[in-house]
């Protein structure tokens, strides 16, 4: 093999693990891990069959990876404006609105058909209304008024919704519980990422702290309100006999932990404690869906 045949195999694969590593960004794959992780609960909480459950998650991640594309290619414009997404593929100029546009379509398109053609028609229909409602209600809706964090719940407690109506066929009492522990951990999950990036958010034109003070004390008591109430929505899995004790138990310590935090943020109004919040959230919802899944009854 020839130096200049060597050289140019790196330059191709650096080529390719930049591109790839663009397109993990684009689709905030980590996100969209945490959301088809919530729909895989739904579906499998529903009894929906193992053989068809990973091609379920790909529907799903395919629909959620174009909703976060499509996102990026509205908010791009922003995204330059912002510390914590200037290198964004589409903001940093490394990938074309042309790409990304295509890129998101066969996306959605493909995260749909396999949902309608695999499943049933509700979860495709389901999975196109989170996808709408996400990148062309709640993403413009940013800009204009903290409101849009009750917007973005919708579509962000969806994916367990989605995942028992491919499983059933249909949206029953466990499909809406489910949505509601989701719908209501949202608020104290985004406002304590939009306490974080507080002024971050501010270059972009965004405003999405519950008061208009911003950081403030109003804040904060929102964020500890929405928790406290989340605590009895995430019980009514185990009061209205869906799941066991042990898993109640496990639900209640888990709230109530997380209500020390939230409480932590309004005593100190620090952003290392909405920091420390933001990643109790991020840990809340995977060990109460997992906690309610195990101990089904």
């Amino acid at each position: 093999m020839s130096k200049e045949t060597s050289i140019s195999k790196q330059s191709i694969g650096k080529t390719i693990a930049a591109k790839l590593k663009d397109y993990h960004m684009l689709v905030k794959f980590r996100l969209s891990f945490i959301v088809v992780f919530s729909a895989g609960i739904g579906y499998l909480f529903a009894g929906g069959e193992q053989s068809s459950f990973f091609l379920f998650l790909a529907g799903g991640f395919l629909i959620t990876a174009a909703s976060n594309a499509i996102n990026q290619i509205i908010e791009s414009d922003t995204d330059k404006l912002m510390t914590r997404t200037a290198d964004r593929p589409l903001a940093a100029g490394r990938m074309q609105s042309t790409e990304a546009i295509i890129a998101a379509g066969l996306m959605a398109v493909s995260g749909i058909a396999i949902l309608w053609v695999w499943f049933n028609t509700l979860s495709a229909l389901l999975g196109a209304l989170s996808l709408i409602s996400y990148a062309f209600l709640y993403t413009p809706m940013k800009k204009v008024s903290p409101i849009a964090v009750f917007i973005g719940a919708f579509p962000g407690a969806m994916p367990p919704l989605i995942g028992c109506a491919a499983a059933a066929g249909g949206i029953n009492d466990l499909a809406i519980l489910l949505f509601s522990v989701q719908f209501v951990w949202q608020f104290p999950h985004f406002w304590s990422i939009a306490w974080v990036a507080a002024d971050d958010y501010a270059k972009g034109g965004f405003h999405l702290l519950p008061s208009i003070k911003g950081r403030s004390k109003t804040s904060a008591l929102y964020i500890v309100i929405y928790t406290i109430l989340l605590i009895p929505v995430s019980l009514l899995m185990y009061l209205l006999g869906y799941t066991g004790w042990i898993s109640a138990l496990i639900v209640f310590i888990t709230g109530i932990l997380f209500l020390l935090q939230t409480i932590k943020l309004y005593r100190s109004s620090e952003i290392k404690d909405a920091r420390s919040l933001m990643f109790g959230s991020f840990l809340y919802l995977p060990i109460v869906l997992i906690a309610l899944l195990v101990d089904q009854i």
